[in-house]
């Protein structure tokens, strides 16, 4: 991001009647006129209403301009950052089960989930339309399904709606310095220059994929922890660690865009390592992390915490091989639903650790 010229949206077009289909631009060629691409109209029928809601791929096409907003949100993604708040929650030391504590904790996980997940989604596919136009031409922006003001309305409602939490949660707490609207300030910012350009993070596969890593799973550990105590520096160098993991875990996802990433010379790691170098790379930074985790668990004479993060690994590993070793795209939501678990439980012990 272009130092604080605070979210700089392409402005919608005052011109605007219905929904169209967006241009796609050739990133290989900047000064390239734009053309449109020959999107169908529909989607197959064979799509799902599930991975519609969810924001998956396979999703059917849908009218409904509600359901097309949720879509972009992409809910699949929310459990992460929902999960990390309660992590941060636990890690606290703090958080009993009152009725006023679950009542912050549930503010929280809806400004980290549906509010700035939600808008980091959204904004996300609105910069990245012209990529979609070629890898997921159905998706709602690339298709016209929605139109270039709706989507810009939603950016700055979840954006606006996420930083008001954000601060409503430190009135809450009584925060003499407002640290969780902070968190989410930076955390917005990291999302756009991730996706936006000049910047445009996710151009670089090890940078764009550790911020991610970083929002996704340090941010709300952050605010989680915030909310009920105090930041201590080893939380600040265990999260940063399984930031790394989470590079691993968002490589995932670029399996499946390496035709478009190619062509637009985004540089991924499948497109800049290959296929076969970027899964081994992707299952070491999860793995890796979570050992070293563990071993620095054990030298803090937390055996059995230790002992347990070794267990939740080697179901882990061995799924690793069963799917997404074999092959990452054909078994991509296999992988993610049996695997992930593990390692999102694996944060969870890490958490309960550092509270006693």
């Amino acid at each position: 991001r272009p130092p604080l010229r605070f979210l700089s949206l392409p402005p919608p077009s005052l011109t605007l009647s219905r929904r169209r289909p967006f241009p796609v631009v050739c990133a290989a060629d900047a000064d390239a006129k734009e053309t449109k691409p020959k999107v169908p109209e529909k989607a197959p029928a064979a799509g799902s209403s599930f991975n519609q809601l969810l924001g998956i791929k396979g999703a059917k096409q849908e009218d409904n301009i509600w359901k097309i907003r949720l879509q972009l949100t992409k809910p699949v993604t929310w459990p992460p950052l929902v999960w990390g708040v309660l992590c941060g929650a636990a890690a606290s030391g703090n958080f009993h089960w009152t009725a006023e504590d679950v009542a912050k904790s549930i503010v929280c996980m809806l400004m980290s989930g549906p509010c700035l997940t939600g808008y980091t989604q959204t904004i996300n596919d609105w910069y990245d339309r012209d990529i979609d136009a070629i890898n997921e031409p159905y998706r709602p922006i690339p298709s016209g399904a929605i139109s270039e003001n709706e989507v810009i309305t939603q950016i700055w409602v979840l954006l606006l709606a996420g930083l008001g939490l954000g601060a409503l949660l430190d009135v809450w707490a009584g925060h003499d310095f407002p640290i969780i609207f902070y968190l989410a300030l930076g955390g917005s910012l990291l999302s756009y220059i991730y996706s936006a350009p000049p910047l445009k993070l996710k151009q670089n596969g090890w940078i764009g994929n550790f911020a991610l890593g970083a929002s996704y799973i340090g941010l709300p550990w952050w605010a989680g922890q915030a909310l009920f105590g105090t930041l201590t520096p080893d939380i600040v160098v265990l999260t940063t660690l399984y930031s790394i993991a989470g590079l691993g875990i968002a490589i995932v996802n670029d399996f499946k865009s390496i035709e478009g990433d190619r062509t637009l010379g985004l540089q991924s790691l499948p497109v800049a390592f290959g296929m076969e170098t970027a899964k081994w790379i992707c299952v070491g930074a999860i793995d890796i992390t979570q050992l070293s985790v563990a071993a620095y668990l054990l030298s803090t004479g937390k055996l059995y915490y230790a002992l347990a993060l070794v267990g939740l690994t080697i179901p882990q590993v061995i799924l690793q091989f069963q799917y997404f070793l074999k092959d990452p795209v054909k078994y991509d939501v296999k992988y993610q639903a049996s695997a992930q678990p593990f390692f999102v439980f694996g944060l969870l012990v890490t958490a309960l650790a550092t509270s006693h």
